[in-house]
């Protein structure tokens, strides 16, 4: 489980199609803390590190993670090139603050930017939902956006509007957003349940 608060921003080094797609990521972590097997949130999708290492003279290590075909189809890691920089986010501790709210690395479905302007320092993305995952956006709710947990502002159809703040913009990717981008969502658990609640009764 996460959160999604991102805690670094790594860059994808390689990316390579074998059996499954193998990636190898740049990032800040702490290499001997990192356990081959650990889950790592990369753009909002749970992978599992398999390889890791660190080249000598260098402060900045990588880890590698296999990405499956159907983890492929349903995010936008089909897009993922050399020198991309992803999020990351290291799984939830018992005992950790939990300042976002619950992710799962789960992705349901890709968002595209579809609109984007300046509010003073803060930029207002407008995304476009899958028809499917528009029911499960509500405004005031939470979701996570390329594993960023966000709250909505505003909710029209398939469309909806984040604000993404100076501080957000520089400790994550949304900084380098543009129009037309595909945009890894994963939509709140709670929404997902209360909305087959409401199915049953």
């Amino acid at each position: 489980m996460f959160t999604g608060i991102i805690t670094d921003i790594g860059r994808l080094r390689d990316v390579e199609q074998r059996g499954d797609l193998r990636a190898r990521i740049g990032t800040h972590y702490r290499i001997a803390g990192i356990d081959l097997g650990a889950s790592i949130a990369c753009d909002g999708v749970c992978l599992t590190v398999v390889a890791k290492g660190q080249d000598a003279g260098e402060d900045i290590g990588w880890f590698d993670v296999d990405i499956s075909a159907e983890t492929v189809s349903k995010t936008n890691v089909s897009g993922w090139t050399t020198d991309k920089r992803v999020n990351l986010e290291r799984a939830l501790k018992v005992g950790d603050e939990l300042g976002g709210h619950i992710v799962s690395g789960h992705v349901d479905g890709i968002a595209e930017v579809v609109a984007l302007r300046d509010e003073g320092d803060s930029t207002r993305v407008t995304l476009r939902a899958p028809k499917e995952l528009a029911r499960f956006i509500a405004p005031k709710g939470s979701v996570a956006l390329n594993g960023t947990s966000v709250t909505v502002n505003e909710v029209d159809g398939c469309d909806f509007g984040i604000n993404f703040i100076p501080h957000t913009k520089q400790m994550t990717t949304w900084g380098e957003v543009a129009l037309g981008d595909r945009v890894n969502l994963e939509i709140d658990t709670l929404a997902r349940y209360v909305a087959r609640l409401a199915e049953m009764s």
